[in-house]
């Protein structure tokens, strides 16, 4: 199926609601395996959407769920609000993804956005780094204008 990189059409409406503390919740990225069954893009909703489907990733230090993201900063780029986050290093790993999803735990797993990485990108006995673009008006993963 397909990953389309997109902000989670039920995250907004939660973020609307109050349900969401991006720079203090538990957030967590899991990859996405290569050629994923299932389709993840703005509908997706929920972190077991991916599981559902048996599509997170696997493989040698990989643990299901992915990574807790660190260092959440809430800024603003003119009139846009961005969130971003240090890079993700999965260390040590033998694995392989098309993609990932960012997720929060303390909202019982709700998705916030699936991001495709464009190709498959793997490691063998190495790091797999998910490296966040810049946080601006333009390029940040999580922004609202």
């Amino acid at each position: 199926m397909a990953i389309t990189t997109a902000m989670c059409t039920s995250f907004k409406s939660e973020l609307l609601g109050g349900l969401h503390d991006l720079d203090t919740d538990s957030l967590k990225l899991a990859l996405i395996k290569a050629s994923p069954s299932g389709t993840y893009d703005a509908t997706t909703t929920n972190y077991s959407d991916v599981t559902g489907n048996s599509d997170e990733a696997t493989g040698t230090n990989y643990t299901a769920g992915g990574q807790v993201l660190d260092s959440a900063t809430i800024a603003v780029d003119g009139v846009t609000a961005t969130v971003d986050f240090a890079d993700e290093i999965f260390s040590n790993v033998t694995t392989s993804a098309d993609g990932c999803i960012i997720y929060n735990t303390a909202n019982s797993n709700s998705a916030i956005c699936v991001i495709d990485f464009g190709g498959t990108v793997s490691a063998t006995a190495g790091d797999l780094t998910i490296q966040f673009p810049t946080a601006d008006a333009s390029n940040a993963v999580i922004r609202i204008a």
